[in-house]
């Protein structure tokens, strides 16, 4: 099931980093990111909003650790990847952000926990797929290197996850990050809509507004935090390596961006890694 869910993630997440590359033009990167977590809050309170209430003394008693893992997970990483979207291919996106898991077994390795041979040999062949696709381009552009923060941003959030205060429940926890990140977004709000203006509410650009905030958030986070849960986010990084596949698929499909032979190639090393790092024993 973890597995699952994992994958679920990691597709869903795909296509918001095609949603991203497309809003580039027309959407201002903290504006995106600020009306994605309203939409989700909005989606999330009638599930969330009394669990959430319901264990305020808990959050309160684990503050800090709520508000690190709203700030990764919701303020920061999701702004830089909409920033990125400004100038950087979405297949170029997803082979970037397909780094965090290596972050991901770190961490985990550093906590303690033994990741195994065959976990690591796969973590080290998809990672092999993720270097080639990327050597393979045309170089890195700033929105790559914005890319990479959020990577690291994803990475630490989904290590955190494994240390999540017993008893936070799982919808609740997740509607009080959702909450705590959109309020720390809220002042770079004010100086994006004073600064760039807004934007026009064309049918287009709402639709991938409520897929990034319904989706992307809501359903993909959840499905995430779960995953983290049950598999380690060890395990479950290595599913992620997937994103670069679906993302170079969809953006192909979607936004015409071409994917030629060698990332093919790369792609199949990168699934090849995937079923083998993925299979192992926990």
């Amino acid at each position: 099931m973890g597995l699952g869910l994992a994958l679920l993630a990691t597709v869903v997440w795909s296509g918001s980093f095609v949603a991203s590359r497309a809003l580039g033009d027309s959407v201002p990167p903290v504006q995106h990111a600020f009306w994605r977590w309203v939409v989700a809050l909005a989606v999330v309170a009638p599930f969330g909003a009394r669990r959430a209430w319901r264990q305020r003394a808990l959050v309160r008693r684990h503050l800090g650790f709520v508000l690190l893992a709203s700030l990764l997970g919701v303020t920061v990483y999701n702004t830089l990847v909409n920033q990125a979207g400004v100038t950087t291919p979405a297949a170029n996106m997803g082979m970037i952000m397909a780094a965090s898991p290596v972050l991901m077994a770190v961490c985990e390795r550093a906590g303690g926990v033994r990741l195994g041979a065959r976990r690591v040999t796969g973590l080290l062949v998809a990672c092999a797929g993720v270097l080639l696709l990327v050597g393979g381009g045309a170089g890195f552009s700033a929105g790559d290197l914005w890319m990479i923060a959020a990577a690291c941003c994803f990475g630490s959030y989904s290590a955190l996850l494994r240390r999540r205060p017993a008893g936070l429940d799982g919808v609740g926890f997740l509607f009080t990050t959702f909450l705590f990140g959109a309020l720390m977004l809220l002042p770079a709000q004010g100086v994006s809509l004073a600064v760039q203006g807004g934007f026009s509410p064309e049918p287009d650009t709402v639709l991938a507004l409520l897929y990034v905030g319904v989706a992307s958030s809501a359903v993909a986070f959840f499905a995430w935090n779960r995953a983290i849960s049950l598999i380690g986010p060890s395990r479950a990084g290595v599913v992620y390596y997937l994103q670069p596949v679906c993302v170079a698929l969809l953006s192909w499909a979607l936004l015409a961006e071409p994917t030629g032979w060698a990332q093919a190639g790369c792609m199949a090393l990168i699934l090849g890694g995937v079923v083998l790092g993925a299979g192992a024993r926990r």
